[in-house]
């Protein structure tokens, strides 16, 4: 199999051993996973180290994990996943396909997991708003082939709306596949801060990155939230 899984990780200990027992399939078939760590003080290393093929200590920061993974990777094709993210069998099955196919760059429909009960609202409009604009947020699974992430110089090194930014650039070398197959991310956020106020600070997070906003001021004000 030509993929390789690239997944970064902060303090994940509870939730990555989840994702990654759903991907030992992928795994059987030759698929690589990387793990890269920003520094995790739990032991997110350790239970990493047993269920991926490579685990990589690197600066924190999205963008660098995930470049740095990628510059490890093996693979003819990438596909980066959220480490609270999870792959049920029809997605592993899709994974596998995609892999083997070595298709252009897309994503996945998204379904959140967690208690409010606007999560499979926030899901639909993620679903609606991605297959529109052709842009897609780090938790719907991002897959790219090697050599087209190379050639946008891979993820920008800025501290949010990194995801955003490649799939922009991603755009200019041809319309993404917005693939029918389900993965799942967690709703975390949206149950401990409040569905509404979520999407409304996400939506105007957004808007101001259109509008010429500096990322590292909306990474303040996104993570200054916690």
């Amino acid at each position: 199999m030509r993929l390789s899984i690239v997944i970064p990780a902060l303090e994940e200990e509870s939730a990555l051993p989840l994702l990654l027992g759903d991907l030992q399939p992928l795994r059987a078939r030759g698929a690589e996973i990387i793990v890269a760590d920003g520094g995790s003080n739990d032991g997110t290393v350790a239970v990493a180290g047993t269920l991926a093929d490579l685990v990589l200590q690197v600066p924190r920061g999205r963008a660098l994990q995930l470049n740095a993974g990628a510059a490890r990777a093996c693979g003819e094709l990438l596909l980066f996943l959220h480490a609270d993210s999870r792959v049920p069998p029809p997605g592993v099955a899709a994974i596998a396909a995609l892999a083997d196919a070595a298709p252009r760059w897309g994503f996945f429909r998204v379904r959140l997991r967690g208690a409010s009960r606007w999560l499979g609202v926030v899901a639909r409009c993620m679903a609606w708003r991605s297959r529109l604009s052709g842009i897609a947020t780090g938790d719907q699974g991002l897959f790219v082939p090697r050599a087209l992430f190379a050639a946008v110089g891979g993820y920008p090194a800025q501290p949010l709306m990194e995801d955003i930014e490649i799939c922009r650039r991603l755009r200019r070398h041809g319309a993404p596949l917005a693939h029918a197959a389900t993965i799942e991310s967690s709703g975390r956020r949206w149950d401990r801060d409040g569905a509404l106020a979520t999407i409304l600070l996400m939506w105007w997070l957004r808007l101001c990155y259109f509008l010429g906003a500096d990322p590292a001021a909306l990474h303040e004000a996104y993570y200054g939230q916690r």
